[in-house]
C-alpha cells in the first residue's frame, strides 16, 4: 500500500498544491510567501488524503 500511496501522492499533491496557489492568487495574495505557504499546505494535506485514497482502493 505504501507504493500506491506514493504514486497517488505525486498526483494528489500536485493538484492540491496547485489548488492552494490558485486560491492564494485569487484572494489577492500575489507575493512569494503566501504562494509558497499555500503550495506547502496543499502538499502536506495531500499526505493523509493519498493514504486514505490508497486504503479505499486496496
Amino acid at each position: 500500500m505504501t507504493r500506491l500511496t506514493m504514486i497517488l501522492f505525486s498526483m494528489i499533491g500536485t493538484v492540491l498544491a496547485g489548488f492552494g496557489v490558485v486560491i492564494a492568487l485569487t484572494t489577492g495574495n500575489d507575493t512569494l510567501q503566501p504562494i509558497l505557504i499555500a503550495a506547502a499546505l496543499g502538499a502536506v494535506l495531500a499526505l493523509p488524503v493519498s493514504w486514505w485514497v490508497a486504503r479505499q482502493i486496496s
